[in-house]
């Protein structure tokens, strides 16, 4: 499975999703970047857009200069800490956290961290015909939405762990197996792994290697 680890490629919209959750409405989140609806999108066969992998890419330059702007502060940072809030969020405060978990303890150059007001990027929460994605607010923050429908029909803790890995720079990879975090909905309702594999956690530990050195 050829991947660049630099690559945005093909997209944020993950069909994932679990328990179901309250139909209570959440603040809406904020508008979004421009991207085709993917309503009767079929996992094993959709490839995402051009659009929703400029939006990945966008989002995760907004998060890494917000990391830049803190190595700054601290030039012999050696991990590097990204910091999100849930606010937006409630009903999957518990799969933020683990999903937090999982990356930590997968990681050695970075780390996320629950804030307590307005983090490197947010959480929200509610309902999108294009389903859970990560993108930016164009002003240099990003956010995951999180799609009730989604979590309702797939894992919940591994939808919030896969929309976490385009916050630390991950592409999608739909053909891949369960046992790849990026590979989303592509195996179907039937996997449940929260965890990114091997080659995933490489890729993320370079892309923030020696407090983001290898990218300045």
């Amino acid at each position: 499975m050829k991947r660049s680890v630099l690559s945005a490629a093909l997209g944020l919209t993950l069909a994932a999703g679990l328990a179901v959750l309250p139909a209570t409405a959440a603040n809406a989140a904020p508008a979004a970047p421009a991207a085709p609806a993917v309503q009767g999108y079929t996992p094993s066969t959709y490839a995402g857009s051009a659009a929703e992998a400029a939006n990945n890419q966008a989002f995760f330059q907004a998060v890494m200069a917000s990391a830049k702007a803190k190595q700054a502060a601290n030039p012999g940072l050696a991990t590097v800490t990204v910091t999100y809030d849930t606010a937006n969020a409630p009903s999957f405060t518990s799969q933020i956290s683990q999903a937090a978990q999982i990356w930590n303890s997968s990681e050695t150059n970075v780390q996320l961290q629950a804030a307590s007001g307005s983090g490197d990027f947010s959480y929200y929460e509610g309902n999108d015909s294009r389903g859970s994605y990560a993108s930016t607010d164009g002003h240099g923050h990003g956010y995951v939405f999180l799609d009730y429908q989604q979590n309702q029909q797939y894992s919940s803790l591994r939808v919030v762990a896969h929309e976490t890995g385009h916050v630390l720079g991950l592409p999608d990879d739909y053909s891949g197996p369960c046992s790849e975090l990026m590979s989303g909905g592509g195996p179907g309702p039937s996997c449940t792994n929260p965890y990114p594999d091997g080659n995933e956690r490489s890729q993320v530990d370079y892309l923030w290697a020696n407090g983001l050195a290898a990218r300045n």
